[in-house]
């Protein structure tokens, strides 16, 4: 006797494009660290950067690091989902395996600035933008101070840019905030809203 097939009553669910985004000195590469190591279930895409490489940091892990040259050879190409200039150096990441992860079906998610958020929502409008702030100025401030990678002026500069970034609130899909101490907590958010995101009754279809 055959088995009689069973049709689904619940849409299909589609894989998200995760985009994580936030004020320089937030946290965001600390998020996208713990991500990584509490093997959480998404394709975590690497960006490719004309800058240097800061101690810890790992080639194909935090970043691809590359030269202007092989920058500038990536964008004659279209190699690049998007890119940006930021604080002088160049970001962008490849879209060859973020194409390759959506198809398979995967969640990917991407970490990157303000500007780059503002250019992957033109792109593809049914991105999933998640933006992540500290509760005030002055802690974002202490947090900067504490990296020890940048200048007096450069510091400014970063500061002087945050007030300006949070203009672009409205642009964001969520908001979560980053507490000192609490990473878990973020993770948790983002969980959260990855969760409540995959029982829309109309769900975003994400195409590159």
């Amino acid at each position: 006797m055959k088995s009689k097939k069973v049709s689904s009553l619940l849409p299909p669910v589609q894989p998200l494009l995760i985009v994580i985004s936030g004020l320089s000195g937030v946290g965001k590469d600390t998020v996208l660290a713990k991500l990584r190591k509490s093997k959480f279930p998404a394709h975590i895409s690497v960006t490719s950067t004309t800058r240097s490489r800061r101690p810890g940091e790992k080639e194909g892990v935090d970043y691809y690091f590359v030269t202007q040259d092989k920058f500038r050879e990536m964008i004659k190409k279209d190699e690049l989902l998007e890119h940006a200039t930021v604080y002088g150096n160049s970001y962008g990441p490849p879209k060859q395996p973020i194409q390759k992860a959506l198809k398979a079906g995967q969640d990917v998610i991407l970490r990157i600035d303000v500007q780059g958020a503002a250019t992957i929502k033109k792109k593809v409008p049914q991105a999933l933008l998640i933006f992540l702030i500290t509760m005030t100025l002055d802690e974002l401030e202490k947090r900067l101070r504490k990296r020890h990678t940048e200048t007096p002026a450069e510091l400014e500069l970063r500061l002087k840019t945050a007030k300006k970034e949070l203009e672009s609130i409205p642009m964001f899909d969520y908001v979560v905030i980053n507490r000192e101490g609490k990473i878990d907590q973020t993770i948790a958010d983002i969980s959260a809203i990855i969760t409540a995101e995959k029982c829309r009754a109309v769900q975003r279809v994400c195409k590159l």
